[in-house]
């Protein structure tokens, strides 16, 4: 008996009902936070709650998709699958405009122009062999 499995994946996000607005407006290059309608601020990762006064009032906000950079790590080995292909890669955490932090990547930047306080915008990949994509971000293009 022959058994065939695909290799594990860490890097799949698995969508439920409550985050599946967050991955269909990244499938149409938007990215979504969560605001508290008691208490005001903006949140992110997508909670059913506000992290901040525990309201379960908070809805669905597109973001501007701007952010600074806040810190990062540039990661040249990771063994689990398929992050060990596309080392080096940036892993960082920014400061979105509307306030939450977020970690995420640093795309289409050398290592050495990596700035705390850099601007960056999101863009979006696609995650190969799945029907997801992920924002990361870029240096924020002029203009």
């Amino acid at each position: 008996m022959t058994q065939t499995s695909a290799a594990a994946r860490f890097d799949l996000p698995e969508p439920d009902a409550f985050t599946r607005p967050y991955w269909d407006a990244a499938a149409e290059g938007h990215l979504l936070l969560r605001r508290c309608r008691a208490c005001g601020p903006a949140h992110h990762y997508p909670r059913e709650f506000c992290p901040h006064c525990w309201s379960e009032d908070v809805g669905w906000e597109r973001a501007s998709g701007r952010a600074t950079l806040y810190t990062w790590s540039v990661v040249h080995r990771n063994d689990l699958p398929p992050f060990g292909t596309r080392t080096p890669y940036v892993a960082a955490v920014v400061d979105l405009e509307e306030g939450p932090r977020m970690m995420t990547e640093v795309v289409e930047c050398e290592e050495g122009a990596l700035r705390i306080g850099m601007g960056l915008e999101v863009v979006f990949r696609a995650l190969a062999g799945g029907d997801l994509v992920v924002p990361v971000f870029r240096p924020a293009v002029a203009g």
